[in-house]
């Protein structure tokens, strides 16, 4: 029996390699991706949830939903945005900015300009070479570069790359549950994923398949470079087909800063599994619920509250002081005492000016600014002062080692 079991795991950790259009051909009996609204006869609540968040929203048709486009098209600035309406098969995005796509064939092409929505602006929209790893690899036309091997694996389920065809679009329930047609049929929690229930690494992989920089450990596939996990089915092992951006420590790169921490968005995962949170079995559900909730990322409690669920004063998990205001130096209450500024400052860049939170947590002090050209936490806010004055303030916290923050 143990052989068998150790057999069959061999089989669903090779299943997971191999890439999705082939898997149906391999392993014909195997469960089918059915789409989300299969999910929703017995898990209604749950269903009515996720399908308000960004996850579900992600990508949309203004054909079907006029409200999708946020600008005004008719008041845009001719000079950036050469299309009309018409034009638009799908929006990308609602949060930071949002993007737009024409269809060409069975294939979506990225517009040439983006809507910053916090200023209310439009941008023009091309990925410069030497940026992204794979500008080297298609031509400097957004006509020719497809977002099927580019975008499109991440933004739906089950994408086929031989078809260009997926299950649904957006993030759905089987996009971190695995194909869903063997539970539907016979619901148990024996025949589907939860990742609650898997251990940290695959837990975590549930959302470094999409929140990561990286590239498919066999490149080009068909001809075509991919930038997501081509192949990984939820619940297998991501490694096997997906390598993180590797990173050299020193440098200063269009994806990392010198300590190895994100310059940019969609590196939650290259932070996180570098963290003590993920080193001591933290998994990203322990602090966000993807089904949605009412707090800013889906987190289960407030930013703040949801640290100090773990993290209360004396705590073992640290901070090791009487109360949180002793740890941070600041008045209760204050910015500066709120633990995701200090832990999880704005530094990974999505436009210009719109910086999303580190997940590494390290404290990245005025010191590692003058070092290495990054940002601190305490200049993050106190952005009129020097990173001079940073250090002289933090020699004044006595208990703080003077050897990790003040030098």
């Amino acid at each position: 029996m143990t052989g068998l079991r150790l057999a069959l795991g061999s089989f669903v950790l090779a299943l997971a390699a191999i890439p999705v259009s082939a898997q149906t051909s391999a392993a014909p009996n195997a469960p089918q991706f059915t789409g989300s609204t299969a999910c929703r006869t017995c898990h209604p609540q749950v269903y009515a949830r996720w399908a308000k968040t960004r996850m579900a929203n992600v990508v949309r048709d203004p054909k079907e939903q006029p409200d999708a486009i946020i600008p005004d098209l008719t008041k845009a600035d001719p000079a950036i945005v050469k299309f009309r309406k018409e034009d638009i098969a799908f929006v990308y995005g609602s949060k930071w900015k949002q993007r737009y796509f024409t269809k060409v064939g069975n294939d979506y092409f990225p517009l040439g300009a983006q809507w910053d929505v916090a200023h209310q602006k439009w941008s023009a929209y091309f990925t410069r070479p030497g940026t992204d790893w794979w500008t080297a690899f298609y031509p400097e036309d957004n006509m020719k570069r497809p977002t099927g091997p580019l975008c499109d694996g991440c933004h739906s389920v089950n994408y086929n790359i031989q078809t260009n065809q997926v299950t649904e679009w957006n993030v759905g329930c089987e996009k971190c549950h695995g194909p869903g047609s063997a539970h539907v049929a016979m619901p148990s929690a024996a025949n589907i994923v939860n990742p609650s229930k898997l251990d940290t690494v695959r837990a975590v992989d549930t959302c470094v398949q999409c929140h990561s920089q990286g590239q498919p450990l066999s490149n080009p596939i068909g001809g075509k470079y991919y930038d997501w996990p081509v192949g990984f089915v939820q619940g297998g092992n991501l490694s096997s087909v997906w390598k993180l951006e590797e990173h050299k420590l020193g440098d200063t790169t269009f994806t990392h800063f010198p300590d190895d921490t994100a310059h940019k968005n969609r590196m939650q995962g290259n932070d996180f599994v570098q963290s003590a949170m993920y080193t001591h079995g933290v998994t990203c559900n322990a602090c966000h619920d993807v089904h949605g909730t009412e707090n800013n990322a889906d987190l289960i409690k407030p930013g703040q509250a949801m640290c100090l669920t773990c993290h209360g004063p004396n705590s073992p998990n640290g901070p090791r002081a009487a109360s949180i205001e002793e740890h941070t130096h600041h008045k209760a209450g204050s910015t500066g005492d709120n633990c995701l500024e200090c832990h999880m400052p704005k530094i990974g860049q999505t436009l210009p000016d719109d910086f999303v939170r580190s997940h590494t947590f390290r404290f990245i002090t005025p010191d590692m600014t003058e070092k290495y050209r990054m940002p601190n936490a305490c200049n993050s806010c106190h952005a009129d002062k020097s990173t001079a004055w940073a250090k002289e303030q933090l020699k004044g916290w006595k208990d703080k080692s003077p050897w990790r923050v003040a030098q």
